[in-house]
């Protein structure tokens, strides 16, 4: 186990203290000096016994990192149901074919500006199918960088899923997207 650069320390010691405990018991006060660890031979850790009628101590557990809502949220049953048969009506088609890729992003967040306004739940991108292939094919560039649009877009919160399209509406060159209420 390596040690702790003093920035590394440093980070660990802001992130430690912007923890709020899960109990209502008091947490303990941790020193205000980072402490660096020291490097030490790895030890192997038995797995904790359990004794009939004894619960073993909680283990801590440590905050996930806050991100962005993401676009492969999960939906119900009867959501993907009809996804995956096309029996969903699309409320707004998005159709970016012949844009480039700056075109192609204005023309995705000002649709998506529309639909949220105006209330759409269901909508359909069409992108086109990705080509593979070496330069000088140069298509599927709109299709490769979609999700990390819409990832990272201003209208993220507001996406609930992102799924492929049925064949009925254009199949892999499509893709549905799922607005929250």
């Amino acid at each position: 186990m390596r040690s702790l650069s003093p920035e590394e320390a440093a980070l660990w010691a802001r992130v430690t203290a912007s923890i709020t405990p899960l109990s209502r018991d008091k947490a303990p006060v941790a020193p205000a000096s980072p402490v660096v660890a020291h490097a030490s031979p790895a030890l192997p850790v038995a797995p904790p016994r359990l004794v009939k009628g004894r619960v073993p101590p909680p283990r801590a557990v440590t905050a996930a990192p806050l991100r962005r809502a993401t676009i492969h949220g999960n939906l119900d049953g009867h959501w993907e149901r009809r996804l995956k048969t096309g029996n969903v009506p699309v409320d707004r088609t998005i159709d970016l074919h012949g844009h480039n890729l700056e075109r192609a992003y204005e023309a995705l967040d000002a649709a998506l500006e529309r639909a949220v306004a105006l209330g759409d739940r269901v909508l359909l991108l069409i992108t086109g199918h990705h080509r593979p292939g070496e330069p000088p094919i140069q298509r599927g560039k709109i299709r490769a960088a979609v999700h990390d649009w819409l990832a990272v877009s201003r209208h993220a919160e507001r996406i609930a899923a992102v799924r492929s399209a049925h064949r009925r509406h254009g199949g892999g060159g499509s893709l549905y997207l799922i607005l929250r209420r």
